[in-house]
């Protein structure tokens, strides 16, 4: 005995699509890896935060990524940026702008 999926796609639901003609991307700009998946690379470290939790603090970093389909802008952990993209910490140092309480952690919904 099979079981159908729960949603079946009706061609009737289905809405036209009218694209923009005037909205390119360069072909040059894109970067694809093996299997086909967009790769978003860092350009470069925006500001650092500390953020504080009930025992521990949590040093992040604002990135600016080369994405054209998300986000421009992001907060990531500090090693994990430092492990991966040693590149980017190498010229230039910034300073933490805030501390950031653990309360604000759920308010912004970071990590």
């Amino acid at each position: 005995m099979f079981l159908e999926p729960m949603n079946k796609l009706n061609v009737s639901n289905l809405k036209k699509c009218l694209g923009n003609a005037n909205l390119n991307v360069p072909l040059n700009e894109i970067k694809i890896d093996m299997a086909l998946h967009f790769v978003e690379e860092p350009v470069e470290i925006m500001d650092r935060e500390v953020r504080s939790l009930k025992r521990s603090r949590i040093p992040l970093v604002k990135v600016r990524w080369n994405s054209k389909r998300g986000p421009e802008f992001t907060w990531e952990r500090d090693d994990y940026m430092k492990s991966n993209y040693p590149q980017l910490f190498v010229d230039r140092a910034v300073e933490p702008t805030r501390k950031i309480s653990g309360r604000d952690f759920h308010k912004e919904g970071i990590l």
